[in-house]
C-alpha cells in the first residue's frame, strides 16, 4: 500500500497503544523526511490515526480479513499472501524470519484461513469494519448477528499518509 497501512494491535498495558502509535508516526515521519529531504516541509499523514476497539471474536476475524487482503483489494497482488509486506506472508514463512514481528493471536486463525482471505468480505463484513473506523466503535450486535464479548483482543489502526503536501512527490496518490 502505497498511501496508507493498518496494525491490529492488542496492549499489555493501559496507556500503551498511544504511546506506541505516536512512536511509529514519528519515527516513520522522521525517516520519511531524511529520506527524501524533507525535513520540516510538511505533515507525512493527512489526518490524524483512527482506532477503534474489537470486542467480538467473530469481528476480530472480519478486521484481520479485511487488513490481510487489502493488497489484494487493491490490485497489487494475485493473492493476499503474495504481499510481502503483509502479516499473512509473513505468517507462512517457516521459520518466520528474523526480527520476529508478529505476535501470537488470541485465537487461531480459522481452518482455511488463506482461502477466506482471498474470498471477499461480504458487503456486511465491509460496512461494519469501515463504520468502525468511521465511528471509532465497533457494532454491540456484532457481525453475522453472533456477539461473543471477549476482553480486549485487539484494536484496529489505520493511517492514511497524506497526498496533498509538496513532499508526497514520488509516492502514489
Amino acid at each position: 500500500m502505497s498511501n496508507h497501512y493498518h496494525l491490529v494491535l492488542r496492549p499489555l498495558v493501559d496507556g500503551e497503544m498511544s504511546r506506541f502509535i505516536g512512536w511509529i508516526g514519528g519515527t516513520h515521519t522522521m525517516r520519511y523526511h531524511a529520506h527524501y529531504h524533507t525535513g520540516g516541509m510538511g505533515h507525512v499523514y493527512q489526518q490524524r490515526y483512527k482506532s477503534f476497539p474489537i470486542q467480538d471474536d467473530e469481528y476480530f476475524f472480519v478486521v484481520c480479513r479485511y487488513v490481510e487482503r487489502n493488497a489484494l483489494r487493491a490490485g497489487l497482488v494475485k493473492h493476499a499472501e503474495d504481499w510481502r509486506w503483509g502479516s499473512l506472508w509473513r505468517w507462512l514463512q517457516k521459520p518466520e524470519p528474523d526480527p520476529k514481528l508478529l505476535s501470537p493471536w488470541p485465537w487461531p486463525r480459522l481452518p482455511g484461513w488463506i482461502a477466506r482471505v482471498n474470498d471477499s468480505l461480504t458487503k456486511q463484513e465491509l460496512d461494519a469494519v469501515r463504520l468502525s473506523a468511521q465511528r471509532g466503535v465497533t457494532g454491540r450486535r456484532g457481525v453475522g448477528g453472533v456477539n461473543r464479548t471477549t476482553a480486549q483482543p485487539g484494536i484496529h489502526h489505520a493511517f492514511q499518509r497524506s497526498t496533498t503536501s509538496s513532499f508526497s512527490k514520488g509516492t502514489k496518490g
